[in-house]
């Protein structure tokens, strides 16, 4: 059997963009998302009904998304950044919020739409080229991730997670040689990449270095012991006791 895939962590409720209006009912409403999403729902319910608009509708649609209505938020954060007048940095930052709502709800096409939706009012961000290169490897669209990734790098060429990604997807397009040099430019920026340990190790094993690959997953558990990368290590380590991978 092949070695189990790396997978994206859970995403936790995302940070907020610009606000689209201040004051304190804003104050409220956004304070209340993280202690208390229902009573923050409740709130923005009230303030739209007493003319709070766009500001109302985020807080909602954020409250939806902390409450665990991923799909829901999604749809909401959508229509905000469709229909909203504020500025293209707010609005892209809302639809990258509404991108990341989709990926928790496991539509990778919606995220890569989103993602997109965002990226043609701030082309050049880092971390929407970055969100839209997994939500491409989710699809299997592996050549289009590499070419997001070349963009990300090219303009911050210090960022791991860009290169362990690019690594998978040359990894997925049988490059071993490209994916070998991204994953280890990835460890020398950060020794300690729970994510680039768990990728060399499926590159190692391919390459028939078992030892290796199970020196990189024990490592990667116990950096990051509570995580889906551990779990993923610890599947690849059972498979690796299991005898030689088949084709």
């Amino acid at each position: 059997p092949q070695p189990i895939e790396a997978a994206e962590e859970a995403l936790p409720l995302p940070p907020e963009p610009p606000r689209f209006v201040e004051g304190p009912e804003a104050d409220r409403c956004f304070g209340l998302l993280r202690t208390d999403p229902d009573a923050a729902l409740a709130f923005a319910a009230a303030w739209e009904r007493q003319g709070g608009g766009e500001g109302a509708q985020h807080c909602a649609a954020l409250a939806l998304l902390a409450s665990g209505e991923v799909a829901q938020a999604a749809l909401r954060l959508e229509q905000l950044g469709a229909g909203s007048r504020a500025g293209h940095a707010a609005r892209a930052a809302v639809f990258a919020q509404a991108a990341q709502a989709w990926v928790m709800a496991g539509d990778a096409h919606r995220a890569f739409a989103a993602t997109t939706l965002a990226l043609t009012l701030t082309p050049d961000d880092v971390e929407l080229l970055i969100d839209r290169a997994a939500a491409l490897g989710t699809m299997g669209r592996y050549g289009e991730a590499v070419a997001d990734l070349d963009r990300a790098l090219a303009t911050d060429p210090q960022r791991p997670d860009a290169l362990v990604f690019r690594a998978a997807a040359w990894r997925h397009m049988d490059r071993a040689e490209p994916a070998r040099r991204d994953i280890e430019r990835a460890l020398a920026l950060d020794p300690d990449n729970a994510e680039a340990l768990l990728e060399r190790g499926i590159l190692r094993q391919l390459a028939g270095d078992t030892e290796g690959a199970r020196m990189d997953w024990e490592r990667a558990i116990e950096i990051a012991p509570n995580s889906t990368t551990a779990d993923l290590a610890f599947q690849n380590l059972a498979l690796n006791e299991a005898g030689p991978p088949g084709r």
